[in-house]
């Protein structure tokens, strides 16, 4: 007896080896058939013995290759052939796309050895990659995933490597990027003008500028990098001047995981992230002797750390042998380089060498940036390595939606059926070419994954660069999605429930329906609705935009708040530093309710303290204040600052009076700023555990979830944890997405489709 399916098989499955591995297996079980990329996924025509069909259907998702994530397999019975061999055919094309695009992936461990080795063909050609490895996302034009349709296609293979891409047998076959010395790309190293050097050993060359104490920018896998050396301290204060980034941490490139070590403590599960195909950068405790340059980090117990992951990084850390600033190639707020005319203009006052390539890319990419929270990955920038692989909904998509996200770590995203494509970070959305890239980046991802959106999700503040872009789309239903609402929908979509839930959200600042700024929120969520059951006092906000600069100004708001005009009596180095003659035009505004919002923002209420125990009166990067005031919070409890929730209210308020009170007191007394830290972030803990409590008692609801920028604190991140689960609640945080605002563009799809679901 003699069975035919065809079976069609979808998820992650080109590009990643998935049909040699089909024919493979075939060959293995006896059968006969062919199979074929199409728009759909990869089909499989197949013939044969029952039950070795059975049993190639069953190796087919147990044994797939490492890098596919297959979905979905269908199959369906057809009329027999006796087919007598199996093969593999070329793509074919239909109209509806339904293939996931993988994301780049690090160098497998096969092309290392190939890297290494003096008697291989490919050694150490930078470009080198196989089915398993190497540039995806970033190379892609279209699907299906074939050379033509890559950035690769303008590289004519030579006949070795012709070979390889035609054996099914050989680990090369269909790898796309494939390349080779004789026919790939190439290196070359030029000046800050663009010319080029002649010579026969460009890495070589550009190493010897690193160790000489040169910044050069270096073109990766998804754009350009500024470099130098990681250990020589007036070079990385160098490259802060010129790229304009102060203060901001940045990242570092090491050559292995005994490297890594040497400078930060590592768990198994950080370094298992480390090393994992996607090479994102991971937040690491700096050891006490780590000898990478304070200017790195300054005022920062972690240190941003990424291995190499494209054989050019590989033997560039080879050849300099010691850690490297690795950060993006951009003036700070501009979008990175990727073109390499364009690197030049741009970074030509930065870098003074450029380590160049002709592979282009297609779409810029930055490095993702994760760590680990109690065994739990927690995302806080999604980009190489993760995008674009989707998140799957619950509940699927009626109609296809697309997302617009935030202004801030914008990301969109395009969702239809069951299948929700969030983007690579795009950035801040306030510098024009930004806002382009945001753009193109939409333009790209409709076509790549054949989206054509049938309704419009966006944040409700007016003045949003992704709010506007999304109104000016005509003939599609606009559906405004509130902030903070999009934080916990983005948790609860991970997560695959509908709530209802006590949703935490708390973050710097979200426009709330009543046209204040929101920010210290507890919600009543589910996807399609939202309460406001309690928030954080509201205090002003004087300057607006002003006052998240400078959080002096929010220091003297509380302290105004608390103490009025007897603020002026206290023996506080802070009143000793206030600008007096400011804070006096300033307290006029308040009074007169000028440019002075209210804001119930815990962003805010960081930045009050930081500024009163001496931290920060400005900050040169957002969140500044409170990301060192969490790194003086030492790991032990503390005691907690009194506060007073009034049960009363509709919404309660949770109120924050006595933690400024209790500050105050502190400092009087002398007690180090480190106390207090630890103090106030035990404080909020306390704070969300009681809401959580009696909101438990008003509601029901033993489901709490945890988002926003502030939950980017693990110091806060995990007392809560701790201090809810403590009490029997069912705790939700991230994991596949940010807390911060590059996770809100697929809440906004998933309220935008519980609206449209309801309305249907």
């Amino acid at each position: 007896m003699r069975d035919r399916q065809k079976v069609t098989v979808q998820g992650v499955v080109q590009g990643v080896g998935f049909r040699p591995f089909v024919y493979s297996l075939a060959n293995r079980f006896g059968l006969g058939g062919a199979v074929w990329n199409d728009t759909t996924g990869v089909v499989i025509d197949i013939e044969g013995d029952p039950s070795r069909l059975a049993a190639f259907l069953r190796a087919l998702v147990a044994e797939a290759p490492p890098l596919a994530h297959v979905e979905r397999v269908i199959a369906e019975m057809q009329p027999v052939r006796h087919y007598t061999t199996f093969a593999i055919t070329q793509s074919e094309m239909h109209e509806a796309h339904d293939v996931l695009v993988s994301p780049d992936v690090a160098p497998c461990p096969a092309c290392l050895r190939d890297l290494a080795d003096p008697h291989e063909r490919r050694y150490r050609y930078p470009f080198l990659n196989c089915t398993h490895c190497g540039p995806r996302f970033t190379i892609v034009l279209g699907v299906p995933y074939d050379r033509e349709r890559t950035t690769m296609g303008r590289f004519a293979m030579c006949t070795a490597c012709r070979s390889e891409y035609t054996d099914p047998g050989d680990r090369r076959f269909h790898a796309q990027p494939t390349a080779c010395p004789v026919c790939g790309p190439r290196l070359w190293v030029t000046d800050a003008h663009g010319d080029e050097s002649p010579m026969d050993a460009p890495l070589a060359c550009l190493s010897a500028h690193i160790q000489a104490g040169h910044i050069v920018a270096v073109k990766g896998l998804g754009g350009y990098h500024l470099v130098c050396d990681a250990l020589q301290n007036d070079v990385v204060r160098e490259l802060r001047r010129r790229k304009r980034r102060e203060a901001k941490p940045l990242a570092i490139m090491v050559s292995d995981l005994d490297a890594v070590q040497r400078l930060c403590e590592v768990s198994q599960g950080e370094a298992a992230l480390l090393a994992s195909p996607s090479r994102p950068i991971v937040l690491l405790k700096r050891r006490a002797d780590c000898p990478v340059a304070p200017e790195v980090a300054p005022g920062n117990r972690y240190l941003g750390v990424m291995l190499p992951y494209t054989p050019l990084h590989h033997l560039l850390l080879e050849q300099v042998a010691r850690p490297l600033v690795m950060t993006s190639g951009n003036v700070t707020e501009e979008p990175m380089a990727y073109e390499n005319g364009d690197a030049v203009r741009r970074l030509g006052g930065i870098a003074e060498y450029f380590l160049a390539h002709d592979r282009p890319i297609q779409v810029r990419c930055d490095d993702s940036v994760t760590r680990l929270v109690l065994g739990r990955e927690l995302l806080l920038r999604r980009a190489r390595g993760y995008a674009p692989l989707p998140i799957r909904l619950a509940t699927p998509c009626a109609i296809p939606i697309l997302a617009c996200g935030g202004h801030l770590k914008n990301t969109f995203c395009l969702a239809r059926g069951e299948y929700a494509f969030l983007s690579h970070h795009i950035g801040d959305l306030e510098d024009y070419q930004t806002y382009n890239t945001f753009i193109e980046g939409i333009a790209h991802f409709k076509k790549l994954f054949d989206i054509v959106p049938q309704a419009v999700a966006y944040d409700l503040h007016p003045r949003y660069l992704s709010s506007q872009y999304a109104l000016a789309l005509e003939g599609l239903p606009h559906i405004a999605v509130q902030h903070h609402h999009a934080h916990i929908a983005s948790c609860l979509a991970e997560h695959g429930c509908e709530g209802p839930v006590i949703g935490v959200a708390w973050d710097g600042t979200g426009y709330g329906p009543d046209g204040r700024l929101w920010g210290g929120e507890f919600l009543l969520a589910t996807t399609a609705h939202f309460e406001r059951l309690a928030h954080l006092e509201e205090v002003p906000l004087p300057g607006g935009e002003q006052a998240i600069r400078q959080p002096w100004r929010m220091a003297a708001v509380y302290l105004d708040r608390v103490y009025g005009e007897a603020m002026q009596h206290l023996d506080l180095d802070f009143m000793h530093r206030l600008d007096h003659r400011s804070w006096r035009v300033m307290r006029q505004m308040l009074a007169r309710g000028v440019n002075a919002p209210l804001t119930s923002s815990a962003g805010r209420l960081f930045d009050a303290v930081a500024a009163l125990i001496g931290l920060r009166n400005e900050v040169q990067y957002e969140a500044q204040a409170a990301v060192e005031l969490e790194m003086l919070a030492e790991e032990t409890s503390g005691d907690a600052y009194p506060f007073c929730i009034r049960s009363a209210s509709r919404p309660m308020v949770v109120e924050t009076q006595g933690v400024i009170r209790g500050v105050v007191d502190d400092l009087l007394q002398g007690a180090p700023a480190c106390r207090i830290a630890t103090k106030f972030h035990a404080t909020l803990a306390e704070m969300i555990l009681e809401t959580c409590h009696r909101l438990r008692e008003r509601t029901g609801l033993q489901r709490v979830v945890l988002s926003g920028g502030v939950f980017q604190n693990v110091c806060l991140l995990t007392r809560v944890i701790s201090r809810l689960a403590a009490r029997s609640f069912e705790v939700y945080t991230h994991s596949q997405v940010p807390p911060n605002d590059g996770g809100i563009a697929l809440g906004q799809v998933a309220v935008a489709n519980a609206i449209l679901a309801q309305r249907h």
